[in-house]
C-alpha cells in the first residue's frame, strides 16, 4: 500500500510539473510564470505547503507565491497587488459580505416554508385539502427554486454578482407580497411559484462570493456558514410562524416574511459590494468610473456597470451552455445524484412532517398548531450542531490529508466527511420512521429528525467543497447544479411520502429512503476516491 501511495504521489507530481510547463508561454522563464491561472489548470490538485512549492515550482516561482498570514499555506487563487482585489479586503469586510449573502440565502426557503406553517389554515381558506396545498404550492415552488438558479448564474457571469442578486430579491419581495394578498388559490399558487423562481439567486451566489473573497484553505469553513443559511431556512418559518398562525390570520405570516425580504433588500442595497474582480484582464477596471461615488454605487447596483463590463467577460454562448458542458462529467454527475437523494429526502421530511405531526392517529400524532411549531425547533438546533461539527471536522480533514500527502491537497480528500454523515443519516431516518409508525414518544421523533439533519448539513458542505475544487472556473454553475439537484430530488417527495407511509408504515418509507442514500454512497463516494484523479484528468473542464 505504501509503494502504491508513493507511486501515486510521484505520478501526480510529474503531471503537475508537466502542466506547469504547459502553462508557461513559449520561452518564458519561471519568473514570468503566471500564477493567477495556475490553480484553475490544476483543478482538484493544489500545492499548499510552501516547502513543497519550492520542489514543484522551483525557487524562483516559489519566492513569488503569496502565503497565508502564518506562512504555512500557499494562497489559491493568488491575490493581485491591487488593493481593490476582493482577496485583499480586510477580514471584517469579507465576513460582513458573507453575512449579508447568508441572510439572503435564507430568503427562498424561508418564504417557501411559510406554507408549511400555514398548511391547515390555507386548506381552510381556499376550501381544499392539505395535500392539494402541498401539491400546488409547496412542491412546485420548490421545483422552481432549482431552475431559477441556472438563469441567475448566466446573468452573474456577464453582469456581476451584485446587480443580479439585488434585482432578484426585489422581484421576489414583490411576488411574496402578492401571495400575502392573494384572493384565491390560483393567484396564490402563481405568486408562490414566481417567488421561488426569483428568490433562489442567493442560493447560488454564495459559492461565488466565498471563492471571490477567500483563499482555498478557508473556503470550506466559509461555505459551512453560507450553507447553514439555506439549510436552516425552511425550518425557521414553520417554527416561528406556527405559533403565530394559531392566533391570527395566515396572511400575517406572509406579511412578516415579506418584511424579512425587505430587510435583506435593504442590506444588499446599502452594504453589499460587487465581489467579481476580473483579475485576468490586464486592467481589471477598464470602464471609467463616475466621479460621484453615489452615482458609481447606483450604476453598480442596478447593473449599468455590469452591462458595460459584459463585453470583457464570457460570451452568451459560453454562459448558456456552461451547465450542459459540466453536468455530464462522471465525477460531477455521480456526486450530484448522491446529493440529490441526501438533500431531497430531507426536503420531503420538512414538507410532510407537518402533516404527520398534525394529523390525528393512526396516521399522525394529532398535535396542536403550537405543538407542530415547537417540533420544528428540532432541525434548527440540528443544523447549528452540524455547522459546528462540519466547521472543525472539514478543517481537520484538510490539514491531516495535506500533511499525509506531502503538502499537496487533492479534491477527493473532501469526501472523507461523507463517512461521518452517512451513519448518522441512516440511524436518524430509521429512528424517525419508527417513531411515526409506532407512535413512540416525541423525544424519539425529535432525536431521529435532528440526527438526520446534522448528517445533511455535514454532507452538503463536503459536496459543495468537492465540486468547487474539481471545477474552480465554474463556481456559479457548480452551485446552480447542486441547487438544482437537491430541489429536483426533493420537490416530488411530498407527493408520495404521506400516502406511502399511510399505506405501508413510516418505517418502511423512511427506511427505504435511507437505504437508497446509503447504496448511492457506497457506489459513488469510494469510486470517486479511487478513480477521482483519472476522472479529473480525463474529463476536466
Amino acid at each position: 500500500m505504501s509503494d502504491e501511495k508513493n507511486s501515486s504521489v510521484h505520478s501526480s507530481d510529474t503531471e503537475a510539473k508537466a502542466q506547469l510547463e504547459t502553462d508557461k508561454p513559449a520561452g518564458a522563464s519561471e519568473s514570468e510564470f503566471d500564477l493567477l491561472s495556475y490553480h484553475e489548470h490544476n483543478a482538484g490538485r493544489l500545492v499548499v505547503d510552501p516547502e513543497e512549492a519550492k520542489v514543484e515550482f522551483g525557487e524562483a516561482v516559489a519566492k513569488r507565491l503569496k502565503l497565508s498570514p502564518d506562512g504555512t499555506k500557499v494562497l489559491w487563487p493568488q491575490p493581485t497587488d491591487d488593493p481593490e482585489d476582493p482577496m485583499n479586503w480586510s477580514d471584517v469586510h469579507k465576513n460582513f459580505q458573507l453575512f449579508i449573502v447568508t441572510l439572503a440565502a435564507i430568503v427562498p426557503d424561508f418564504q417557501s416554508g411559510v406554507g408549511i406553517a400555514d398548511i391547515f389554515a390555507l386548506a381552510t381558506q381556499f376550501n381544499t385539502t392539505t395535500g392539494e396545498i402541498n401539491d400546488l404550492t409547496s412542491n412546485w415552488s420548490i421545483f422552481l427554486l432549482g431552475w431559477g438558479g441556472l438563469f441567475a448564474v448566466m446573468l452573474m457571469r456577464r453582469y456581476g454578482r451584485l446587480p443580479v442578486l439585488w434585482w432578484s430579491q426585489v422581484f421576489a419581495l414583490g411576488w411574496n407580497i402578492g401571495a400575502t394578498f392573494a384572493p384565491n388559490i390560483r393567484v396564490f399558487t402563481a405568486m408562490r411559484c414566481l417567488n421561488g423562481f426569483f428568490a433562489t439567486c442567493p442560493q447560488v451566489t454564495g459559492l461565488y462570493v466565498v471563492t471571490d473573497l477567500f483563499p482555498f484553505h478557508l473556503q470550506a469553513r466559509k461555505l459551512n456558514i453560507w450553507t447553514m443559511g439555506f439549510i436552516i431556512s425552511p425550518f425557521l418559518s414553520p417554527f416561528m410562524f406556527g405559533f403565530i398562525v394559531a392566533r391570527i390570520n395566515w396572511r400575517w405570516t406572509y406579511g412578516m416574511a415579506s418584511i424579512y425580504g425587505a430587510i435583506v433588500v435593504f442590506m444588499i442595497t446599502f452594504f453589499m459590494d460587487e465581489t467579481l474582480y476580473d483579475r485576468k484582464l490586464t486592467n481589471p477596471r477598464p470602464i471609467p468610473r463616475p466621479k460621484s461615488r453615489f452615482l458609481e454605487r447606483v450604476q453598480t447596483l442596478i447593473g449599468i456597470t455590469g452591462a458595460r463590463m459584459a463585453k470583457f467577460r464570457p460570451k452568451w454562448t459560453e454562459v448558456i451552455l456552461a451547465c450542459l458542458n459540466l453536468v455530464w462529467r462522471p465525477h460531477l454527475l455521480g456526486i450530484l445524484l448522491f446529493e440529490a437523494m441526501v438533500f431531497g429526502f430531507s426536503i420531503g421530511i420538512n414538507t410532510t412532517n407537518a402533516v404527520f405531526l398534525g394529523s390525528p392517529p393512526p396516521v399522525g400524532f394529532g398535535l396542536s398548531q403550537f405543538g407542530i411549531a415547537g417540533a420544528y425547533g428540532t432541525p434548527i438546533v440540528a443544523v447549528l450542531i452540524g455547522e459546528v461539527m462540519g466547521r472543525y471536522f472539514n478543517d481537520w480533514v484538510m490539514n491531516f490529508c495535506i500533511r499525509r500527502n506531502n503538502g499537496v491537497f487533492v479534491a477527493e480528500f473532501r469526501l472523507w466527511t461523507c463517512y461521518i454523515a452517512m451513519p448518522l443519516y441512516f440511524c436518524g431516518y430509521l429512528l424517525l420512521g419508527g417513531s411515526v409508525q409506532n407512535h413512540l414518544s416525541l423525544g424519539a421523533l425529535v432525536m431521529g429528525w435532528g440526527i438526520a439533519e446534522v448528517a445533511v448539513m455535514i454532507n452538503t458542505v463536503a459536496v459543495y467543497a468537492y465540486c468547487n475544487d474539481c471545477f474552480p472556473r465554474y463556481q456559479g454553475e457548480i452551485s446552480a447544479l447542486v441547487n438544482l439537484a437537491r430541489t429536483l430530488g426533493g420537490f416530488s417527495v411530498a407527493f408520495f411520502q404521506v400516502p406511502w407511509a399511510t399505506k405501508n408504515g413510516a418505517l418502511q418509507t423512511f427506511g427505504v429512503e435511507a437505504a437508497i442514500v446509503l447504496a448511492l454512497f457506497f457506489l459513488i463516494v469510494p469510486t470517486l476516491q479511487l478513480k477521482g484523479q483519472y476522472l479529473r484528468d480525463r474529463y476536466s473542464a
